[in-house]
């Protein structure tokens, strides 16, 4: 009589737990051939963020939170026009090759894109997306780390490459307990996780072909027809990528798709990290060298995979609806691609009892800490991780996450905020869904609900300042204007951005706005005071926040402002980590850790 099987959430969170237990075993110990990455690549948007990156490695270095003996790098994008994942993919392939010549032919590497300023999630915009905190380990786990634990079981079984993924996704699988997943065969390969055709719309969906065995598996190894990058549903249907659910254990499906989907409905295989071998690698690095400069963005999952497999087409390649910004080169560039990569295969190991999650919003990075039962079970993420609040979670729904902070006895955080490398004086009080990162608050003005506040170390004219950006978690920094006349459009903690000026009693001039005078949004513009101490800059940043939220004046007149596109370019990035190895160390002591 067969073994009965654990429920598929039951093995998903004992396999997660597993490969969490693995990678803690080899943290601070040089590791032995083929039992990790032979190199660890990050990808940098300019050489501000290369530094800050190489910075916050050599830390974890030191402190011995990494496996060692691994060769670990930042990759910067060249200057000049923004080049895409896909870009940095192919300038990451260059660097290596000056940097090993021959040798890396040989090893396996990891490359993680983490450039970009993270706009939707402005905590992580500092320090990189990829050093986002997590409530979970000890010390605390970033991104960084999360990922090499879930990639734990890869390096042994693959073949020499590359294996390319975001700094922003967590991906999770169980399979069966003598399987493995193995990159070893030419061309790309990539994982596959079953999800609704509504989150097909927003990822890549790949079109296998036909399988023999009725019977799903957790692991199967199958082969791609085509890929679709981000189609419509019609589309999903209109090239058969759509497929029953009811071989799957009814589970909550990818991409944060929450409710659960019923065993009878349809679904389609979803992207989320892939494999290229040695020798694909060496062509598209081959065709870099040959093209010189990029001058447009290339996307590493929609311009590379979808000229894959035998039903690839070029008709993608005029297809720029999915693109912010269509430069003229683009479906030249796309087209030659498509024509180098054709003919290439593309293996799909499809993981039929996996989870994908995004957590690249500030909307996600609420609801995933203090919201999701799901996440917090199979990675055992914490309320309270590494930090001094004597305050425990009233309930086991919504509550609130304080990650590597110290906050006074007096202090009250409301379900459903994240509060992390932050000092909270007595009697502070944040409302729901806040987020709260690296700030010193002493003011009692009570923190609205639904508050942003975020402060930086400046570097400014070899002196140390601070400034704290404070808005809406809801604020679209992202949307902008043309015109000063059309700043109306913009809004501030969901009030008009003409109003709010007139409330902090600033004029609308050229100069209110850095950078571009033809893209105006809240990401440029100068409204966030600089001050001496951390914590009147916060305080500062709370008055002008609380005057917009209480219609009452507070001038903004006497302080030296900046955009948070300016903060970014004066970013102390040592004093910012010196202030989290404080609040560690201060921890450590009261936890009798140390």
């Amino acid at each position: 009589m067969a073994a009965a099987r654990d429920p598929p959430e039951v093995s998903l969170r004992e396999a997660t737990q597993r490969k969490l237990l693995k990678f803690s075993e080899l943290r601070g110990k040089v590791v032995a051939p083929g039992e990790f990455w032979d190199i660890v690549a990050i990808t940098a948007a300019d050489e501000k963020q290369e530094l800050a990156y190489n910075q916050q490695l050599s830390k974890k270095l030191k402190r011995k939170e990494l496996p060692l003996g691994v060769q670990y790098h930042v990759f910067v994008d060249p200057a000049g026009a923004k080049i895409g994942n896909g870009g940095s993919t192919l300038c990451a392939l260059q660097c290596l090759e000056k940097l090993y010549r021959d040798k890396w032919n040989s090893f396996t590497i990891l490359l993680i894109h983490s450039g970009g300023y993270s706009q939707r999630l402005p905590n992580a915009s500092a320090l990189g997306k990829i050093f986002t905190a997590l409530p979970l380990g000890n010390p605390v786990y970033q991104m960084l780390e999360l990922k090499l634990a879930m990639y734990i079981d890869f390096p042994s079984h693959m073949s020499p490459g590359i294996l390319v993924t975001c700094a922003d996704d967590i991906e999770l699988y169980s399979i069966g307990e003598f399987e493995f997943i193995r990159f070893d065969k030419p061309g790309f390969t990539a994982l596959a996780h079953p999800s609704s055709l509504t989150i097909g719309t927003t990822h890549g969906v790949f079109v296998l072909e036909p399988f023999d065995d009725l019977k799903h598996r957790d692991l199967e190894y199958r082969s791609c027809h085509r890929f679709l990058h981000k189609p419509s549903i019609e589309k999903m249907y209109q090239f058969n990528a759509v497929c029953r659910s009811g071989h799957f254990c009814q589970q909550d499906f990818a991409g944060g798709d929450i409710a659960n989907l019923k065993l009878d409905s349809d679904c389609v295989y979803t992207d989320s990290l892939f494999y290229m071998d040695h020798k694909s690698a060496k062509m598209l690095l081959a065709f870099y060298e040959e093209i010189g400069t990029l001058g447009c963005e290339i996307d590493a999952y929609g311009d590379f995979l979808q000229a894959l497999g035998p039903g690839a087409t070029v008709e993608y390649t005029r297809n720029t609806s999915n693109v912010i910004k269509e430069e003229s080169e683009l479906v030249e560039m796309r087209q030659r691609i498509f024509h180098l990569l054709k003919g290439t295969s593309l293996n799909v190991v499809v993981l039929n009892n996996s989870k994908f999650y995004h957590i690249g919003t500030t909307e996600e990075y609420l609801f995933y800490f203090t919201s999701d039962n799901s996440l917090k079970s199979e990675l055992g993420l914490q309320s309270i991780t590494f930090s001094i609040f004597p305050d425990t979670p009233k309930c086991s729904g919504k509550t609130f996450c304080i990650i590597q902070s110290i906050l006074d006895s007096t202090c009250s955080v409301a379900p459903g905020s994240v509060v992390e490398y932050s000092r909270l004086g007595p009697d502070v009080s944040v409302g729901e869904n806040c987020i709260i990162s690296g700030s010193h608050i002493i003011t009692k003005a009570p923190l609205p609900a639904y508050s942003f506040v975020c402060s930086l170390s400046l570097k400014m004219n070899r002196c140390l300042k601070y400034s704290t950006m404070a808005f809406g978690v809801q604020d679209n920094l992202k949307k902008s204007v043309k015109t000063l006349s059309d700043i109306k459009f913009l809004q501030f903690f969901g009030v008009c951005f003409l109003s709010c000026l007139d409330v902090w009693n600033l004029k609308v001039t050229e100069e209110l706005f850095s950078g571009n005078k033809t893209c105006l949004s809240l990401w440029t513009a100068r409204i966030f005071p600089v001050c001496s101490s951390l914590s009147d800059s916060v305080t500062a940043s709370l008055r002008m926040l609380n005057a917009v939220k209480n219609k009452s004046a507070f001038s903004l007149n006497s302080y030296r402002l900046l955009s948070i596109e300016e903060m970014l370019i004066y970013k102390d990035v040592e004093d910012m980590i010196t202030y989290r190895e404080q609040i560690f160390l201060e921890v450590s002591l009261k936890s009798n850790l140390i």
